[in-house]
Protein backbone atom coordinates (compact mmCIF):
# COMPACT_ATOMS: atom_id res chain seq x y z
CA UNK A 1 0.00 0.00 0.00
CA UNK A 2 1.02 3.55 -0.73
CA UNK A 3 1.10 5.27 3.29
CA UNK A 4 1.51 8.76 4.69
CA UNK A 5 3.01 8.13 8.06
CA UNK A 6 1.94 11.14 10.31
CA UNK A 7 4.58 10.46 13.23
CA UNK A 8 4.95 12.81 16.39
CA UNK A 9 8.58 12.17 17.74
CA UNK A 10 7.49 13.53 21.09
CA UNK A 11 4.45 11.35 21.69
CA UNK A 12 5.16 8.49 24.56
CA UNK A 13 8.79 7.05 25.08
CA UNK A 14 9.47 7.72 20.79
CA UNK A 15 12.28 9.99 19.68
CA UNK A 16 13.95 10.94 16.70
CA UNK A 17 15.55 7.61 16.10
CA UNK A 18 12.37 6.09 15.86
CA UNK A 19 11.10 7.53 13.05
CA UNK A 20 13.74 5.47 10.46
CA UNK A 21 12.65 2.15 12.74
CA UNK A 22 8.86 2.78 12.01
CA UNK A 23 9.95 3.29 8.08
CA UNK A 24 11.73 0.35 8.33
CA UNK A 25 8.81 -1.38 9.99
CA UNK A 26 6.15 -0.56 7.22
CA UNK A 27 8.95 -0.54 4.34
CA UNK A 28 10.05 -4.87 5.31
CA UNK A 29 6.36 -5.84 5.05
CA UNK A 30 5.79 -4.19 1.82
CA UNK A 31 4.71 -0.27 1.84
CA UNK A 32 5.75 2.25 0.18
CA UNK A 33 6.13 5.37 3.11
CA UNK A 34 5.90 8.74 2.91
CA UNK A 35 7.01 9.97 6.07
CA UNK A 36 5.99 13.52 7.91
CA UNK A 37 6.37 14.94 11.52
CA UNK A 38 3.27 16.13 13.15
CA UNK A 39 6.04 18.71 14.47
CA UNK A 40 6.18 20.22 11.37
CA UNK A 41 3.83 22.25 9.25
CA UNK A 42 3.74 19.83 6.20
CA UNK A 43 1.36 17.02 8.49
CA UNK A 44 -1.65 18.47 6.94
CA UNK A 45 -0.92 19.02 3.59
CA UNK A 46 0.68 15.67 3.11
CA UNK A 47 -2.86 14.64 4.30
CA UNK A 48 -4.22 15.58 0.83
CA UNK A 49 -1.64 13.63 -0.95
CA UNK A 50 -2.73 9.98 -2.51
CA UNK A 51 -2.44 7.17 -0.57
CA UNK A 52 -4.09 3.71 0.21
CA UNK A 53 -3.80 4.15 4.33
CA UNK A 54 -2.85 6.93 6.55
CA UNK A 55 -1.42 5.52 9.50
CA UNK A 56 -0.80 7.59 12.75
CA UNK A 57 1.96 6.65 15.05
CA UNK A 58 1.32 9.15 18.43
CA UNK A 59 -0.98 9.07 21.31
CA UNK A 60 -4.59 10.51 21.37
CA UNK A 61 -3.50 14.42 20.26
CA UNK A 62 -2.41 13.37 16.98
CA UNK A 63 -4.78 10.85 16.65
CA UNK A 64 -7.56 13.10 16.75
CA UNK A 65 -5.83 15.77 14.91
CA UNK A 66 -5.24 13.72 11.90
CA UNK A 67 -8.80 11.42 12.67
CA UNK A 68 -10.68 15.09 12.42
CA UNK A 69 -9.22 16.03 8.95
CA UNK A 70 -9.88 12.44 7.72
CA UNK A 71 -13.56 12.51 7.49
CA UNK A 72 -15.29 12.18 4.16
CA UNK A 73 -12.17 11.51 2.41
CA UNK A 74 -12.65 7.88 1.80
CA UNK A 75 -9.26 6.97 3.38
CA UNK A 76 -8.70 4.35 5.97
CA UNK A 77 -6.76 5.24 9.08
CA UNK A 78 -4.45 2.90 10.82
CA UNK A 79 -2.97 3.59 14.81
CA UNK A 80 0.64 2.85 15.69
CA UNK A 81 -0.26 3.95 19.68
CA UNK A 82 2.74 5.46 20.88
CA UNK A 83 1.36 8.18 23.92
CA UNK A 84 0.77 8.40 27.18
CA UNK A 85 -3.12 7.66 27.15
CA UNK A 86 -4.13 5.64 24.15
CA UNK A 87 -7.47 6.23 24.98
CA UNK A 88 -8.51 6.10 21.21
CA UNK A 89 -6.09 2.88 20.91
CA UNK A 90 -7.74 1.13 23.53
CA UNK A 91 -10.86 1.38 22.55
CA UNK A 92 -9.80 -0.55 19.50
CA UNK A 93 -7.65 -3.13 21.83
CA UNK A 94 -4.44 -2.01 20.29
CA UNK A 95 -2.22 -1.20 23.01
CA UNK A 96 0.55 -3.31 24.15
CA UNK A 97 0.42 -5.32 21.39
CA UNK A 98 3.82 -5.34 18.93
CA UNK A 99 4.32 -2.78 16.03
CA UNK A 100 5.44 -5.72 13.68
CA UNK A 101 1.85 -7.99 14.71
CA UNK A 102 -0.36 -4.52 14.42
CA UNK A 103 1.40 -3.74 10.52
CA UNK A 104 1.06 -7.77 9.57
CA UNK A 105 -2.56 -7.72 10.65
CA UNK A 106 -3.60 -4.67 8.14
CA UNK A 107 -3.44 -7.78 5.36
CA UNK A 108 -7.03 -8.72 6.45
CA UNK A 109 -8.21 -6.52 8.69
CA UNK A 110 -11.04 -5.59 10.17
CA UNK A 111 -12.80 -2.28 9.23
CA UNK A 112 -14.47 -0.47 11.91
CA UNK A 113 -16.34 2.58 11.72
CA UNK A 114 -15.42 4.97 13.68
CA UNK A 115 -18.16 7.96 14.50
CA UNK A 116 -16.91 11.83 15.33
CA UNK A 117 -18.73 14.28 17.49
CA UNK A 118 -19.90 17.26 16.59
CA UNK A 119 -19.49 20.33 19.34
CA UNK A 120 -21.77 22.85 17.93
CA UNK A 121 -21.40 26.31 19.93
CA UNK A 122 -21.17 30.57 20.04
CA UNK A 123 -17.14 29.74 18.27
CA UNK A 124 -18.73 27.67 15.76
CA UNK A 125 -18.15 23.92 15.06
CA UNK A 126 -15.58 21.44 16.06
CA UNK A 127 -15.02 17.38 15.54
CA UNK A 128 -14.47 15.70 18.91
CA UNK A 129 -13.15 12.23 19.38
CA UNK A 130 -13.31 11.93 23.35
CA UNK A 131 -15.77 14.12 24.97
CA UNK A 132 -17.42 17.13 25.79
CA UNK A 133 -18.05 18.64 29.16
CA UNK A 134 -17.94 20.34 32.15
CA UNK A 135 -16.30 19.83 35.44
CA UNK A 136 -13.75 17.96 36.67
CA UNK A 137 -12.12 17.36 33.25
CA UNK A 138 -12.55 20.57 32.60
CA UNK A 139 -11.00 21.97 35.62
CA UNK A 140 -7.95 19.66 34.81
CA UNK A 141 -7.14 20.88 31.61
CA UNK A 142 -7.67 24.83 33.34
CA UNK A 143 -4.67 23.90 35.66
CA UNK A 144 -2.39 22.32 33.63
CA UNK A 145 -0.16 19.88 35.31
CA UNK A 146 3.84 20.80 35.57
CA UNK A 147 6.70 19.98 33.23
CA UNK A 148 7.65 16.94 35.96
CA UNK A 149 4.63 15.62 35.84
CA UNK A 150 4.77 14.98 32.13
CA UNK A 151 8.12 13.60 32.40
CA UNK A 152 9.07 10.05 32.58
CA UNK A 153 7.35 6.68 31.25
CA UNK A 154 3.28 7.03 30.27
CA UNK A 155 2.37 4.68 33.05
CA UNK A 156 3.94 7.16 35.22
CA UNK A 157 2.16 10.25 33.58
CA UNK A 158 -1.11 8.13 33.63
CA UNK A 159 -0.68 7.63 37.33
CA UNK A 160 -0.04 11.20 38.49
CA UNK A 161 -2.75 12.29 35.98
CA UNK A 162 -4.81 10.44 38.11
CA UNK A 163 -3.69 11.42 41.65
CA UNK A 164 -4.64 14.89 39.78
CA UNK A 165 -7.93 13.81 39.19
CA UNK A 166 -8.55 12.00 42.58
CA UNK A 167 -7.24 15.76 44.34
CA UNK A 168 -9.85 17.27 42.20
CA UNK A 169 -12.80 15.11 43.03
CA UNK A 170 -12.29 15.89 46.78
CA UNK A 171 -12.19 19.13 46.67
CA UNK A 172 -14.21 20.65 43.18
CA UNK A 173 -17.60 22.03 43.81
CA UNK A 174 -20.29 20.86 41.49
CA UNK A 175 -21.32 23.05 38.58
CA UNK A 176 -24.83 24.06 37.67
CA UNK A 177 -25.85 22.68 34.50
CA UNK A 178 -28.67 22.54 32.71
CA UNK A 179 -29.27 20.68 29.65
CA UNK A 180 -31.68 17.95 28.13
CA UNK A 181 -30.42 14.85 26.20
CA UNK A 182 -32.56 13.59 23.44
CA UNK A 183 -35.28 16.43 24.70
CA UNK A 184 -35.46 14.93 27.98
CA UNK A 185 -34.01 17.34 30.91
CA UNK A 186 -30.86 15.82 32.79
CA UNK A 187 -30.03 19.80 34.24
CA UNK A 188 -28.90 19.08 37.75
CA UNK A 189 -25.53 19.87 39.95
CA UNK A 190 -22.63 17.65 38.90
CA UNK A 191 -18.98 17.06 40.08
CA UNK A 192 -18.61 15.63 36.10
CA UNK A 193 -20.76 15.99 33.14
CA UNK A 194 -19.55 14.71 30.41
CA UNK A 195 -20.69 13.53 26.90
CA UNK A 196 -17.88 10.78 25.91
CA UNK A 197 -17.72 9.33 22.30
CA UNK A 198 -15.57 6.55 23.42
CA UNK A 199 -15.53 4.29 26.35
CA UNK A 200 -12.10 5.33 27.96
CA UNK A 201 -11.74 9.26 28.51
CA UNK A 202 -9.32 10.95 30.66
CA UNK A 203 -6.18 8.95 32.16
CA UNK A 204 -7.81 5.26 30.80
CA UNK A 205 -11.25 5.94 32.75
CA UNK A 206 -13.53 3.18 31.85
CA UNK A 207 -16.91 5.36 31.94
CA UNK A 208 -18.69 3.83 28.76
CA UNK A 209 -18.77 0.25 28.64
CA UNK A 210 -21.37 -0.15 26.65
CA UNK A 211 -20.37 2.21 24.04
CA UNK A 212 -18.98 1.24 20.63
CA UNK A 213 -17.19 3.09 18.42
CA UNK A 214 -19.83 3.23 15.60
CA UNK A 215 -22.75 2.54 17.67
CA UNK A 216 -24.78 6.61 16.51
CA UNK A 217 -24.74 7.23 20.64
CA UNK A 218 -23.18 9.48 22.65
CA UNK A 219 -22.62 8.17 26.37
CA UNK A 220 -23.33 11.22 29.09
CA UNK A 221 -22.13 10.53 32.14
CA UNK A 222 -23.61 12.21 35.07
CA UNK A 223 -21.47 12.51 38.83
CA UNK A 224 -23.20 14.55 41.54
CA UNK A 225 -22.75 15.21 44.69
CA UNK A 226 -24.28 11.44 45.77
CA UNK A 227 -21.74 10.16 43.55
CA UNK A 228 -18.41 11.49 44.59
CA UNK A 229 -18.14 8.64 47.52
CA UNK A 230 -18.00 6.28 44.61
CA UNK A 231 -16.07 8.36 41.71
CA UNK A 232 -13.34 8.42 44.36
CA UNK A 233 -13.63 4.64 45.13
CA UNK A 234 -13.43 3.91 41.66
CA UNK A 235 -10.15 6.04 41.20
CA UNK A 236 -8.59 4.16 44.23
CA UNK A 237 -8.70 0.85 42.61
CA UNK A 238 -8.84 1.59 39.05
CA UNK A 239 -4.76 1.22 39.29
CA UNK A 240 -5.24 -2.31 40.32
CA UNK A 241 -8.34 -3.35 37.79
CA UNK A 242 -8.22 -0.98 34.58
CA UNK A 243 -11.08 -2.11 33.15
CA UNK A 244 -12.98 -2.02 36.84
CA UNK A 245 -16.39 -0.80 35.76
CA UNK A 246 -16.96 2.76 37.04
CA UNK A 247 -20.82 2.18 37.39
CA UNK A 248 -22.10 5.68 37.58
CA UNK A 249 -24.95 7.37 36.54
CA UNK A 250 -24.84 7.13 32.66
CA UNK A 251 -27.62 8.20 30.03
CA UNK A 252 -27.29 6.77 26.01
CA UNK A 253 -28.75 9.43 23.42
CA UNK A 254 -27.79 11.34 20.11
CA UNK A 255 -28.23 14.58 20.66
CA UNK A 256 -27.27 17.04 23.89
CA UNK A 257 -28.45 20.58 24.45
CA UNK A 258 -26.61 22.27 26.90
CA UNK A 259 -26.48 26.14 28.25
CA UNK A 260 -23.26 27.39 29.00
CA UNK A 261 -22.74 30.23 30.94
CA UNK A 262 -18.85 31.12 29.93
CA UNK A 263 -17.41 28.88 32.58
CA UNK A 264 -14.70 26.25 32.36
CA UNK A 265 -15.50 23.70 29.28
CA UNK A 266 -13.40 21.28 27.19
CA UNK A 267 -13.94 19.75 23.83
CA UNK A 268 -11.36 17.31 23.92
CA UNK A 269 -7.76 18.27 24.79
CA UNK A 270 -9.23 22.58 23.97
CA UNK A 271 -10.38 24.47 26.45
CA UNK A 272 -13.20 27.09 26.02
CA UNK A 273 -13.47 29.93 26.15
CA UNK A 274 -10.36 30.44 24.68
CA UNK A 275 -8.07 33.17 25.27
CA UNK A 276 -8.84 36.79 24.38
CA UNK A 277 -12.23 35.33 22.65
CA UNK A 278 -14.62 37.43 21.00
CA UNK A 279 -17.63 38.71 23.70
CA UNK A 280 -19.92 36.83 21.38
CA UNK A 281 -17.97 33.46 22.16
CA UNK A 282 -18.26 33.41 25.69
CA UNK A 283 -22.04 32.21 26.31
CA UNK A 284 -24.59 30.24 25.05
CA UNK A 285 -26.52 27.18 23.81
CA UNK A 286 -23.94 24.07 23.13
CA UNK A 287 -24.94 20.86 21.36
CA UNK A 288 -23.17 17.75 20.79
CA UNK A 289 -24.33 15.21 18.12
CA UNK A 290 -22.92 11.92 16.34
CA UNK A 291 -21.31 12.15 12.89
CA UNK A 292 -21.78 8.56 12.06
CA UNK A 293 -19.19 6.75 10.29
CA UNK A 294 -17.39 9.41 10.14
CA UNK A 295 -13.76 7.31 10.04
CA UNK A 296 -12.81 3.65 8.72
CA UNK A 297 -10.30 2.17 11.17
CA UNK A 298 -8.21 -1.06 10.20
CA UNK A 299 -8.30 -2.95 12.64
CA UNK A 300 -6.16 -6.43 12.96
CA UNK A 301 -8.14 -9.26 15.04
CA UNK A 302 -6.79 -10.42 18.31
CA UNK A 303 -5.83 -13.89 16.85
CA UNK A 304 -3.58 -12.00 13.88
Amino acid sequence: MRITLIHNPGAGSSGDADARKLEDLLESAGHKVRYQSSKEQGWKPALAKPADLVVVAGGDGTVGRVVRRMVGRGVPVALLPLGTANNIARTFGLVDRPFQELIQGWKRPRRVKLDLGIAKGPWGERYFIEGVGVGLFANMLARPAGKKAKAGKPEDVVDRALKRLKDLTVHCDPVEVVAALDGQDISGRYLLFEAINLRYVGPNLFLAPDGKPGDGRLDVVLIGEAERVRLLEYLEKWQHDRERLAVLPTRRGQLLQMEWNGGELHIDDKLYPRKNPDPREVAGIVEARIKTAAVEILVPDAGT
